[in-house]
Order: structure tokens, then sequence, then C-alpha cells
């Protein structure tokens, strides 16, 4: 198994597998492998890993995305069943690349990385796909380009009309959209809108916007930046199922409290991405078309 490549070091690790660097000897290239445990007994492949790589090679068109490029089925050297998808290598992960900077990115790189999500996030639910983890750790970056590109479907779902009820314990709490905190099943392409958000709020702060607490405590902080939801703004926001009647009602601050170094336009598209109400949230490809990026050189992309 994985005899065209040689494995250079570990650069990952999950529930689901171990990520490596290796040299593909045929393409004279990088590349990351995810290798993917498939328990003793479990008959054939994983459901999670055929997911995936279906809707990779759906997704595969998109600049902003990174590329699958083989699938490998085999038994790994201690003889245990294994799959493995050899992806493009990129230098590193937002995360990384934001800590590594002693101050928060300019806002012209700010404005490109977010352009380039954009366009990768609309792809994906132009096609009919949710990612359902859009964090930095999973967005990866080629320094040499300064390309930003979505990775790790691995908890994405494709869409369906009439529209399906999935779980709501997804998303890194960090990034979570508060309808899922509050126990929202029927969700759709806004929660990937309000991880958006984070990531762009992030980028700015170089620390997430809203650190995970407790559930209550998470909304809570939420609602103390963006004002406690009413019916009258959020038709049925009271009736989900972990909607509690003691939180307290908070009025709305001022986003730029939270992030001084936008601008106007800029705080405009953060408010239009972290609004409450998931059914008022932009869609990323409407954010393409706000005025934040007017000075933006759209040929590049």
């Amino acid at each position: 198994m994985l005899s065209n490549y040689d494995i250079v070091k570990k650069i990952g690790e999950g529930v689901y597998g171990n990520v490596y660097k290796a040299w593909d000897k045929t393409g004279k290239r990088h590349v990351a492998i995810k290798k993917t445990k498939i328990e003793k007994g479990e008959q054939g492949i994983p459901p999670t890993a055929l997911r995936e790589v279906g809707m990779l090679n759906l997704l595969s068109s998109s600049t902003y995305i990174v590329s699958l490029l083989d699938v490998e089925h085999g038994i790994d050297a201690k003889g245990n069943p294994s799959l493995c998808l050899v992806f493009e290598f990129l230098d590193s992960d937002l995360k990384t690349f934001i800590a590594n900077h002693p101050s928060p990115l300019s806002d012209s790189l700010v404005k490109r990385f977010l352009f380039q999500l954009c366009i990768g996030l609309s792809h994906c639910h132009g096609i009919g796909v949710l990612h359902r983890d859009l964090k930095p750790a999973n967005l990866l970056v080629n320094e040499d380009k300064m390309v930003l590109k979505i990775a790790d479907l691995g908890l994405g779902r494709p869409l369906a009309i009439p529209l399906k009820r999935f779980t709501p314990e997804t998303v890194t709490p960090n990034y979570r959209a508060p309808e899922l905190t509050l126990g929202d099943k029927a969700y759709y392409t806004g929660i990937d809108i309000w991880s958006l958000g984070c990531v762009f709020a992030e980028m700015c702060k170089g620390r997430p916007l809203f650190p995970y607490r407790s559930g209550n405590q998470h909304l809570e902080l939420i609602f103390s930046l963006l004002g406690t939801p009413t019916e009258e703004d959020w038709p049925g926001v009271t009736s989900l199922r972990l909607w509690n009647t003691d939180f307290q009602f908070i009025q709305r601050r001022n986003l730029a409290d939270a992030v001084p170094s936008l601008g106007a336009d800029g705080l405009d598209l953060l408010s239009k991405m972290l609004t409450c109400n998931p059914a008022k949230r932009i869609s990323a490809r409407a954010a393409m078309d706000h005025p934040y990026f007017a000075s933006l050189d759209r040929s590049e992309f």
C-alpha cells in the first residue's frame, strides 16, 4: 500500500485517523495523506469516508477547495485495513498562520483570504454541500501565493429538499452558530456563514471572537455582543429545544467594540454574517458583491 509515496512525517491527528506529509515519487511533489482507520468487523469502507470522497470529487473544480489527488485502500503495516486519501500539500493552516504573526493580519490580507473563502464556500453551497466544521485549522494556506483553501470535509453533508434533520452536535464550539447550540436539527447553509464570520473576526483580532465555555455561557457571550434574540427578530427561537427562559435580555452592542480594526464596510459585512437569525444571514455568493471587497483586484481570483 502507498508504494508510490514515501512518508516524511506525521502532521496531524484526529478521531478518525492521522495526516502525514509524504513525497509522491510519481508526481515528484509533496502531498498530504489522510489515513482513515477501518475498524475490524466493519463491512467495507466507513460511510463517513465514502461521503467525504464523494463530496471532494464534486467540489474538486474549485481553486479554493483542497484537491483530492488519489485514493488508496489496502492493508497497513500492522495488518489493519485502512483508507488513504491523498491531497495536494499546502504549507500551513490558518490557525498556525495567525499564531505565527505577532500582530493581527493586515486588512489587505484579511480581505484577500476572506474573498477566497467566500468563493470556495459559495461553490460548496451551490453544489449542495454543507461543510459543518469551518475553522482556521481546517483552512490551508499556500504562503508563496497567499491562497487559502477549504479542507477537511469529514463532517460535510449533502443538502436535500425537503430539508433533512441533522445532529446539532457539529462544528467546533468557537465557531458554532447559536441555532446549533440551541439544539436546532433543521439547519441550513447559515451555519457555515456564521463560522465564516467567526473566522473573519479572528483574522482581524488574532484570537477567537467567541471562545467557548459551556452551552448557555457561550450563548450569553454571543448575546452580550449581538443582543439577545426575540421572537420578533428570530421567529421560533424561544421554541428551540435548548432555549432557556432565564436568558437575560441584552441590547446589541457596536461590533466595533469587539473588532476595532475593521472599517465601516468590514463591520457591515461581519454583522450580516453574524446575525443570530440564520434566515437573515448573508449568503457566501452575496458576500462576494459586498462593498468591503470593492478595492480588491478580482482579476487575481
